[in-house]
């Protein structure tokens, strides 16, 4: 077991590697050749090796000088506590008046959709008048119902709203006639019949007015009704032209138009101003009329509204009235008898 665990003893016959010719007449020389210009075991020529030849280094390349980086002499500033409280401020304040336009949107459905709920009921269910907004002590309560914001479409709230306005104005300008022709009255006795008939017009027009031209649009654009649309058109068209004639102020007529206001003028100063101001107020108030109605029409284009409509609707709401069912049935029975009656 020995002669496999131990070293084997060296032998003189052994032959050493580093005792060979080549390598002692290499290592003999100061100077030696690379791997690559010599070959020791190259038999066919014995020749010395070719002599070192060192190659020279690269020169290094020239060191870079970094370039200077000064430091700012003044700290940044990211900001102090005060802009970013007062930027949380604002975004806090912002985000709250978003959430209270929601909550007012919010409140709005709820209420439109009580409100369509109750009418979804049927006539029993009818819903309370509220206008005019007449105080609880007063005998006489409201006429009609009046909700812009649940009745009217998006789309035309804004037109309706300015119809309602419109015809506020209107009532305002004949009550400043009203006081105008007063004026011209105390001056000139003889304007007695233009006072009597400002009386008059302004109790006339005002109420009629809201019923004739306001409540059929006000019909028209929350129920598509044609009907409605066709009558605001042909009252709402006269009444422009009464608003004309009353712009143009015809002596005697009971309106402080140009002309009246102009010959007052000559008179009296100060009332003739005050009739130049109600003779301002009839030239606007025409003006808006013409403009107004321009814009019923071109909206009442677009809701499809047509004139056979309008005739089936008057056809449907005539016969769905009582008092004509009642009317046309005695009108039949009576003739009826009358037939038989002849007929015996």
């Amino acid at each position: 077991m020995s002669k496999y665990t131990s070293f084997p003893e060296p032998n003189a016959e052994d032959q050493n590697p580093f005792q060979d010719p080549s390598v002692t007449q290499h290592s003999s020389t100061t100077g030696y050749a690379t791997l690559d210009l010599y070959n020791p075991f190259d038999n066919k020529t014995v020749q010395p090796p070719p002599p070192y030849e060192a190659t020279v280094p690269n020169a290094p390349p020239p060191a870079q000088t970094p370039p200077n980086r000064t430091t700012p002499t003044e700290p940044r500033n990211y900001g102090s506590y005060t802009n970013q409280q007062s930027a949380v401020s604002a975004t806090t304040a912002e985000l709250l008046k978003k959430q209270e336009e929601l909550e007012r949107r919010a409140r709005e459905l709820e209420k439109r959709e009580r409100e369509l709920d109750a009418h979804a009921l049927g006539s029993g269910a009818s819903r309370q008048n509220n206008w005019p907004p007449l105080p609880s002590f007063c005998p006489v309560g409201p006429c009609f119902y009046q909700d812009i914001s649940v009745d009217i479409n998006q789309n035309f709230q804004r037109t309706v709203t300015i119809m309602y306005y419109y015809w506020m104005f209107t009532a305002c300008t004949l009550l400043f006639n009203l006081i105008s022709s007063l004026a011209n009255f105390c001056v000139d006795v003889s304007g007695g019949v233009g006072l009597g008939l400002a009386i008059l017009w302004f109790i006339l027009f005002t109420p009629c007015s809201f019923v004739c031209w306001y409540r059929p649009v006000y019909k028209a654009f929350r129920s598509d009704s044609s009907f409605n649309f066709f009558a605001f058109f042909f009252v709402f068209f006269a009444q422009v032209v009464f608003y004309v004639i009353m712009t143009i102020g015809i002596p005697g007529w009971g309106f402080s138009g140009w002309i009246v206001s102009l010959a007052t003028l000559k008179s009296s100063v100060p009332v003739g101003v005050i009739m130049l101001l109600n003779a301002i107020l009839f030239t606007g108030q025409a003006a808006m009329g013409v403009v107004m109605l321009k814009k019923v029409h071109s909206l009442y284009r677009q809701t499809g509204a047509s004139f056979e409509k309008a005739q089936a609707e008057f056809a449907t709401g005539v016969m769905s009235n009582q008092a004509v069912r009642q009317a046309a049935a005695t009108a039949t029975t009576s003739a009826a008898q009358s037939a038989f009656t002849g007929a015996r």
